[in-house]
């Protein structure tokens, strides 16, 4: 996901830093296909790169949106996004003015803006109060332009040419803005507003007030995002915080409650609770987590399924989701134009102008060589954590297919190892989870042949093939079952043999397309660990390693250590930290059984979310050392709430536990479990077995951990292990 302002290097479309949206300035609301980025008065604002504006299906709708109070802008008193992500709240006040001659001093005029975001609409009320002893005459307008720019506009691609925008024009209470694209598609961006303006006149209404003193003036007004000729009924603004607060408490209900003994740890949790519930879309298959805001703001497959991994004992109907989702959307034929194969998990699906005259390949993208094992693996986990036959008897043709494309695709030059090269003439030159041109490199910095073979997509391979096995047994297939185990066995060991490197002591990152090895220290081979391809004797110098100076900053495990000829902590992937390979790095520390470095890392993160606006894992930030005294040092294009990155803390959690749910065996086991000092004990509320819930209690004891049974099914079994 490398293209947030596109560069164009050899024809390929890269990030630049100069698309920089994330400042303080700025605050972010999102309900499935619509978003919006305002600034920290309300409103929206066309300065800097020029990237704030309400969102939907890949366009943006209102590039302008302002409030004056008497021709002012009005001062800033506080600016807030409420805990459940629902509603920015906004509170202004009067400058000094002068009316008829009359000082109004400043802060005599309270301006209150509640502000939320339900799919398609915008709704906002502004409320004014006079608190001065004497009545004013008050003018508030309401100035709104729209650009109706694709996204990818936005962030930085020219375009020959474009659609056209109609005259902006009232009919009764509402002020409609509306543009056809080259795809002849009409959008309409409908202010309405209540009570009827007094004026209006160049895409401006006005309100002419007289408030006495303590006299409040309530202004509403909703914008309606239309597409073609859909004809969404518009409600009002009750009926539709209604509908969005009984989403949000039926989505919060899908996720397991986790509280501790420390309040900011439990506030990590619960926002990370609320992005993730703001992220996740309801489709016809499922309930999908969106990649992130502003500008993943729609499905992507690898985030999708990482995400539904990371939160798979908390919330298995996430997984559910994302499994079927995927299973709907799976390549079936060739087609080169999109890197698309049969069998192949998609890389990310969008809507917008640009995309629907393919100008960008983006609709169904398939440039991803990860994705494809992933999607399998999550299967066999989802299995193992419900029970639920059903759901992989549905997708065990989808499973088989992705099997064959590993087999039949995913291994270009027959070496064994699955490889990517992008046959897309603007898609992804690099299509592992690094995917910015320059993140496969040499030990002389100079970047990698394809076809590139990642050392954790080898990983990610194996996992599939052992899971894939025990499924195959589910569906009644010993032969299959025999044969994919057999070939995970050969896998690892050719693998362990071919990319372990002695005198790093460590993966390297990749083979190139001469069959070169990539000898860079890089937390890829960390995530080795989680899929359980690293042979026993090399975890713990695997381990030392990624707990080195090099690659541990104090935060986190950087993306590529500090020595290496591309390092730069302030680049997008080579040297960055991201919280998602972090957590899945952990976990795989935890599975090999270093607990002390899981809590090490587990506590960098914790730190650096206390640092951090809202306590919210942003997509990444700079790697560099963890200064006294001082937070993580931002990455400016990152996305923020990021699915993958909010869902980190639950893993964490699963890491410092070793919980393993196996719904086969009906038992919940813990392998060695341990709480840091920060964490005295940990209660788990509703966590799902089956159609029952349990609930349990962890307390941290003078050498262990003890585990406290509240309610369970009848018939599941709490093991520990010590």
């Amino acid at each position: 996901m490398d293209y947030q302002r596109f560069l164009k290097v050899d024809d390929k479309y890269y990030i630049s830093t100069n698309s920089t949206y994330a400042d303080d300035r700025t605050r972010v609301l999102n309900d499935s296909d619509t978003f919006g980025v305002f600034d920290r008065w309300g409103d929206i604002q066309p300065i800097g790169q020029e990237v704030q504006g309400l969102y939907h299906e890949g366009t943006r709708f209102l590039s302008a949106l302002e409030i004056r109070l008497n021709g002012e802008r009005p001062l800033l008193l506080s600016s807030s996004i409420k805990e459940e992500n629902e509603v920015l709240s906004v509170d202004l006040t009067n400058p000094e003015y002068s009316d008829n001659g009359t000082i109004v001093h400043q802060g005599m005029l309270h301006i209150s803006r509640k502000k939320f975001i339900q799919h398609g609409a915008c709704f906002e009320t502004i409320q004014l109060t006079n608190y001065d002893t004497q009545t004013h005459a008050i003018t508030l307008t309401v100035t709104a332009h729209a650009d109706f720019k694709d996204i990818f506009e936005v962030r930085g691609m020219k375009r020959a040419k474009r659609g056209k925008s109609d005259a902006c024009y009232m009919e009764k209470d509402t002020m409609i803005l509306s543009y056809r694209g080259l795809d002849k598609v009409e959008r309409k961006t409908e202010i309405t507003f209540s009570p009827h303006p007094d004026t209006f006149g160049n895409q401006q209404v006005e309100y002419r007030i007289t408030l006495a003193p303590q006299q409040t003036y309530d202004v509403e007004y909703s914008i309606q995002l239309r597409t073609g000729d859909e004809l969404t009924k518009a409600i009002s603004h009750d009926e539709a915080m209604q509908k969005l607060t009984q989403q949000l408490q039926d989505t919060r209900a899908i996720i397991t409650t986790v509280q501790t003994s420390n309040e900011q740890f439990n506030h990590w949790i619960n926002r990370s609770k609320t992005d993730l519930v703001s992220l996740l879309t309801d489709t016809p298959h499922g309930k999908y987590p969106y990649a992130g805001v502003p500008w993943y703001n729609t499905v992507f497959g690898r985030d999708g399924i990482l995400t539904a991994y990371e939160t798979l004992w908390v919330a298995p109907e996430i997984a559910r989701g994302v499994l079927n989702f995927i299973a709907q959307t799976q390549a079936q034929t060739s087609n080169p134009a999109r890197d698309a194969e049969p069998g192949k998990v998609f890389h990310e699906i969008r809507g917008g102008e640009m995309v629907a005259l393919n100008e960008l390949p983006f609709g169904h993208y398939y440039g991803t060589v990860d994705a494809t094992p992933l999607f399998v693996m999550l299967a066999g986990a989802y299995y193992q954590r419900t029970g639920d036959k059903t759901t992989i008897r549905q997708i065990w043709p989808n499973i088989k297919s992705a099997l064959q494309w590993i087999d039949t695709y995913g291994d270009i030059d027959g070496d064994g190892f699955v490889e990517y090269q992008h046959k897309s003439e603007n898609g992804l030159t690099n299509q592992g989870w690094k995917d910015s041109f320059d993140s496969v490199m040499h030990e002389d910095g100079t970047l990698a042949k394809p076809p590139i073979a990642l050392c954790e997509v080898q990983g990610y391979v194996y996992a599939a093939k052992v899971q894939a096995a025990q499924l195959a047994l589910i569906m009644s297939d010993k032969k299959l079952s025999h044969q994919l185990n057999q070939e995970a066995t050969s896998l690892k060991q050719k693998f362990n043999q071919s990319f372990w490197d002695k005198k790093f002591q460590t993966f390297i990152l990749a083979l190139d397309g001469d069959q070169l090895p990539c000898r860079v220290k890089s937390s890829n081979a960390g995530q080795c660990l989680f899929t359980g391809i690293v042979e026993e004797e090399l975890a713990h110098p695997l381990a030392n390693t990624l707990m080195s100076e090099d690659m541990f900053s104090g935060w986190g495990i950087r993306t590529l250590g500090i020595r290496e000829a591309r390092y730069n902590p302030m680049s997008y992937h080579n040297g960055s930290i991201w919280p998602h390979d972090v957590a899945l790095i952990a976990y795989g520390l935890s599975q090999y059984g270093f607990q002390k470095e899981a809590q090490r890392i587990t506590a960098g993160l914790f730190d650096a979310a206390l640092f951090l606006d809202l306590q919210r894992l942003p997509e990444l930030f700079c790697g560099f050392d963890r200064r006294p005294g001082e937070g993580p040092t931002a990455y400016p294009v990152a996305c923020s709430p990021q699915a993958w990155s909010v869902a980190s803390v639950f893993l964490l959690l699963q890491s410092l536990l070793n919980l393993r749910i196996d719904a086969l065996s009906r038992r919940i086991t813990f392998h060695w479990p341990t709480l840091p000092d920060y964490l005295e004990h940990i209660r788990i509320e509703r966590l799902q077995l089956g159609s029952e819930y349990a609930t349990l209690e962890m307390h941290r004891q003078a050498y262990d951990v003890g585990i406290q049974v509240i309610d369970k099914p009848n018939d599941w079994e709490i093991v520990i292990c010590k």
